[in-house]
């Protein structure tokens, strides 16, 4: 709670900022409506539907959540596109250059381009990524990758039965969920009927992720079970053709070690093609270590807004793509199959993963 109620004083003061910069383009509009009245009001709102959504669900419940998340997005962003144009401003003033009755039409196309082009990242569908891994001793297989769906109020039961229809078409082998699955909201006995739906030849296996926790352990779990998903607690599985998957709970929230990581590890088979799923790209060290081939992980969504990608890379220097940690180590983490919260991507696309694994002597 305190986070979110942190957050939304720092939204106020970004609004505050674009209001302060609006007042500088017409300053007939005065300052107190713009800088002051508006950011109060519509923080007030947006607070309050947020709060209201939480333990509420409806379509008009659901508009308000959209409504609500994606004016604090934009929020952030214009934020920062505000502060891009005052630079300019500034440094024009210093160098005695008259560029207000430019830069001020020019930051009200700019801020109008950048949200309507994160309202529609948010909106598209995700892309499908094809990745080829090439690991020692692996079957060839195909598996599909999601990780931080979040369904539920955010993320409608229609686009997600589109996403994995579209996914369904690959015909992949297995299926592997890196966490972050179901929030909260309407039809959840529904989003995990399509999940169990979604046939493949050797099964759904997954990890927690930190919302697992977050939304409650028990009912995350038994939306696991529902979706017909067999859940890695910490634990080694032995594919019928060979390929071992290790999985483990979410790093910080489960509180996961090294040293507890270095022990699942030690009862691997070296000799066998490994695959290790963890929700967030941490000790890859330890996974390096031991020569684990792949590590498949989530959670930061390649930061879902620019800039805040740079705020995120700087916890997770692993943020995206596809990463060599060791001389026979690597990690691939996804951006997500949706997004979190603000129902926004900017710069940083959705995607869904077919891993394509192919095996060498």
């Amino acid at each position: 709670m305190s986070f979110f109620v942190f957050a939304s004083l720092i939204l106020l003061v970004m609004q505050a900022v674009i209001g302060l910069w609006l007042y500088f383009i017409f300053p007939a509009v005065g300052w107190k409506i713009p800088a002051v009245v508006l950011p109060v009001v519509l923080t007030a709102l947006m607070r309050g539907a947020m709060v209201y959504t939480r333990t509420h669900y409806g379509t008009l419940e659901s508009i308000a959540y959209y409504l609500a998340y994606a004016y604090a997005g934009l929020v952030f962003i214009l934020f920062f596109a505000v502060m891009f144009f005052a630079v300019l401003q500034g440094i024009c003033s210093l160098l005695h250059i008259q560029a207000k009755a430019v830069l001020g039409p020019l930051s009200l196309i700019c801020m109008a381009a950048v949200s309507i082009m994160a309202v529609y990242g948010g909106l598209r569908q995700p892309s499908i990524k094809h990745l080829d891994i090439t690991i020692a001793g692996a079957p060839e297989m195909t598996a599909a990758v999601i990780s931080d769906s979040h369904l539920g109020e955010g993320v409608s039961l229609a686009r997600f039965e589109k996403a994995l229809s579209r996914l369904k078409e690959h015909q992949p082998d297995a299926l592997f969920i890196l966490g972050d699955l179901f929030e909260y909201g309407m039809h959840r006995q529904k989003y995990a009927q399509v999940l169990a739906g979604f046939q493949t030849k050797y099964g759904s296996f997954g990890v927690f992720g930190n919302h697992e926790y977050y939304v409650g352990y028990d009912g995350s779990a038994e939306f696991f079970r529902q979706a017909g998903i067999r859940r890695l607690d910490n634990e080694i599985l032995t594919l019928p053709n060979g390929l071992q998957l290790i999985g483990i709970n979410d790093i910080r929230t489960a509180r996961v070690t090294a040293e507890q990581l270095d022990r699942l590890l030690q009862q691997t088979d070296p000799n066998r093609a490994r695959i290790l799923l963890s929700h967030q790209p941490l000790l890859t060290e330890t996974a390096a270590r031991h020569h684990i081939p792949l590590m498949l992980s989530g959670h930061t969504h390649n930061g879902q807004i620019f800039p805040f990608n740079f705020f995120v890379k700087r916890v997770y220097p692993y943020i995206y793509g596809l990463y060599e940690t060791g001389p026979q180590s690597k990690i691939y983490v996804t951006s997500g199959m949706f997004y979190w919260g603000v129902p926004l991507r900017f710069f940083a696309p959705s995607e869904i993963v077919l891993l394509h694994i192919k095996g060498h002597d």
